[in-house]
């Protein structure tokens, strides 16, 4: 693809730059710092709400704040993820197991500005590949079948049951766990309802969000309680330089880019998104452990990984929106009607025929990617005070919050009485020594892995060995063999 005219780039860039357009950018941000550090609240309920107030104004501004909310809010997740153990949205999972882990060792300072930094520069490294090559990786995107999309679901759960604590065993039986869970409902293919026991809130599937609560936040309240923990053995918190932050991220520079063009392919493919992004980008950073590496570095390199891999996934998720009119994850796909009020139809055309348009786009992410960054960075050493609250104050405060944040969904008591089954699953699996991360990456990539291989199989007249003629799923298949086998070995060893 030839670079964006030179005009255009100019044209776009001066749409952009005026006090109206980037007054724009900062409100968008900052509902997206609001939207996604609310657990139930994500940026796709962000857009959705701000969608119709761009009734009237004009492309840039219309598009300035719902790309700030868009940006900011796959970020945000991640601050209720490391202070509490809660992520505010599904994308965010991944960073609790790294994250979590720093700030109650006294690094809730380091994990925050980490998350800053590898989500802006995910961001950023994805608007690039956004720019260069999108009509070319919207068509690797189409190369791929239900035979692909098994193989990738495949890939990602075995990933993360093979590096999460404990033994592999356990760790693939949690993972059998969420595919199990999330068969409840109607299946997608035969159409038959399964496991829902006369319960019609059921049929549409156990909500991922709430599951994402239960096993996270409430199972590890009732492991703290059961502790309990009092107020002096909260970690004193430890200040990290800014100025540290530079070589840090140099010294994880590969990881850094290889989470992020991660995030950036698995966002072009529609219909993957953020979490199955975050959590294949932390199994390879897992995966690679040194067996000799500390805990403190090994959270630390989660964290990255999954943090600009997550991010990455907003430019991957515009190209095939913008090249193809199809959406990449949930959030472009309401930004097609944010588009479609603007008399602007995405597609093949688009870019070609509205230049300017795209620049402005662009313009307004690498905005809101700074904003980010500025605004993070800003507030690093204020939110750690979370911590410092004692727990008999602290864990009811966010008990509170998992029950608002399960009733905000539909605002139906049914998801809160699920959060709390769902919880004390959890907490008795946590006791016995069962990782959650399995449990939960099970839950959101089953349906998939499911679907996936009975289309595959009805579309090729039931033969198995499609899933290793085509190259990119025998590719996937062997990464998965070489997954297992590593595994296995590494037990062994310990």
């Amino acid at each position: 693809m030839d670079l964006i005219p030179l005009d255009s780039v100019l044209a776009g860039a001066a749409a952009v730059f005026q006090a109206k357009v980037l007054l724009a950018i900062l409100i968008g941000v900052l509902l997206g710092f609001l939207f996604g550090a609310s657990p139930g609240l994500t940026a796709t309920t962000g857009v959705a709400i701000a969608t119709p107030l761009t009734f009237g104004v004009s492309f840039e501004v219309a598009m300035a704040l719902l790309l700030g909310i868009y940006a900011a809010g796959y970020f945000a997740g991640s601050i209720p993820a490391i202070l509490i153990n809660t992520p505010g949205a599904p994308g965010n999972a991944a960073s609790a197991l790294g994250g979590y882990r720093l700030a109650r060792a006294g690094q809730a300072d380091l994990a925050i500005s980490l998350a800053v930094v590898a989500s802006a520069f995910g961001g950023l490294l994805s608007l690039a590949v956004l720019m260069l090559a999108a009509p070319n990786l919207a068509s690797f995107a189409l190369e791929f079948t239900s035979v692909e999309y098994f193989a990738l679901g495949l890939f990602g759960l075995i990933c993360v049951a093979a590096v999460s604590s404990g033994s592999l065993i356990k760790g693939i039986a949690g993972a059998a766990l969420g595919m199990a869970l999330g068969t409840v409902g109607i299946d997608e293919v035969g159409g038959t309802t399964r496991f829902t026991f006369g319960l019609p809130e059921l049929q549409s599937g156990i909500p991922l969000i709430p599951a994402l609560i239960a096993f996270f936040a409430v199972a590890e309240l009732l492991l703290q309680a059961a502790a309990q923990q009092d107020a002096a053995d909260l970690p004193r918190q430890r200040l990290h330089p800014v100025v540290r932050l530079p070589g840090l991220m140099l010294r994880n520079g590969w990881l850094l880019l290889r989470s992020a063009l991660t995030g950036t392919v698995i966002g072009i493919l529609p219909g993957t998104g953020p979490t199955i992004a975050a959590w294949i980008a932390y199994g390879q950073s897992a995966r690679r452990k040194d067996a000799a590496e500390g805990e403190e570095r090994s959270a630390t390199r989660g964290l990255i990984a999954a943090e600009s891999a997550n991010n990455a996934v907003t430019g991957g998720a515009l190209v095939p929106l913008l090249t193809l009119g199809i959406p990449g994850d949930t959030v472009t796909a309401v930004l097609i009607g944010a588009l479609l009020i603007q008399g602007i139809d995405p597609g093949p055309f688009f870019i070609f025929e509205h230049g300017d348009l795209f620049a402005q786009i662009l313009i307004i992410l690498v905005i809101s990617a700074l904003l980010i960054l500025i605004l993070g960075l800003g507030a690093r050493r204020v939110l750690p005070k979370i911590l410092t609250i004692p727990p008999r104050i602290l864990l009811p405060i966010v008990a509170v919050l998992c029950a608002a944040g399960g009733f905000a969904i539909h605002h139906a008591p049914f998801e809160v009485g699920l959060i709390a089954v769902l919880g004390i699953g959890g907490y008795v699996l946590a006791r016995f020594g069962f990782p959650m991360a399995p449990i939960v990456i099970g839950l959101v990539l089953g349906p998939i892995i499911e679907v996936n291989l009975r289309n595959g199989l009805v579309a090729n007249d039931m033969d198995v060995t499609v899933f290793v003629t085509r190259p990119i799923s025998a590719v996937l298949l062997a990464a998965i063999a070489v997954t297992l086998v590593w595994s296995a070995l590494r037990s062994r060893r310990r």
